[in-house]
């Protein structure tokens, strides 16, 4: 749960494969009590955590603190545990209470205990943006993708960019540049 806690609080803006994951896999390597969030607690009441991810951020820090505290507090310890805690909209909403969650922080910790949702980053809203569809809501944006599932990035026929929007009767194409 440790590193759960930390992929969502360290991970916005940044390059996963070279910059998050490494230091992910160092944390479950240097901290295996760390599995549960009691485990993650104790580590950091007596560890600095900035040191052990090799990560100068103290906002990022101070989210994986409060992520732990607020999980903790309300009996959330495994993965399980919060699997089944983010399937009440009232914990989703308690989880953007702590400061540096927003609604794609949520819906991306989901995703790493197993629930399927879109977690929607600036790849898929640059791919909206190509089709035509920017500037929607986060809400309604994931609702889209979430309808019509992760799109192509081009037809096949036309090389086109295509995306649907719900309850709009909106299809956007864009013919492909050159």
């Amino acid at each position: 749960m440790g590193a759960v806690i930390c992929d969502v609080s360290f991970q916005a803006r940044r390059k996963y494969e070279s910059t998050i994951r490494p230091r992910l896999l160092l944390l479950q390597s240097a901290w295996p009590d760390a599995v549960t969030v009691r485990g993650f607690q104790a580590r950091l009441a007596t560890e600095d955590l900035g040191v052990a991810m090799k990560f100068n951020s103290p906002g990022r820090v101070a989210t994986a603190h409060a992520l732990t505290d607020l999980l903790a507090a309300r009996g959330v310890d495994t993965r399980g545990d919060l699997h089944d805690w983010l399937g009440h909209a009232d914990n989703r909403a308690t989880l953007r209470q702590v400061r540096g969650v927003g609604p794609k922080s949520v819906d991306y910790i989901g995703n790493l205990v197993g629930r399927s949702q879109v977690a929607v980053d600036v790849h898929l809203r640059a791919f909206a943006a190509a089709a035509g569809v920017a500037g929607l809501p986060y809400e309604q944006l994931r609702a889209v993708y979430e309808e019509r599932g992760l799109p192509r990035a081009r037809t096949r026929r036309t090389g086109a960019r295509r995306l649907a929007v719900p309850g709009t009767g909106r299809v956007t194409c864009r013919a492909a540049t050159p």
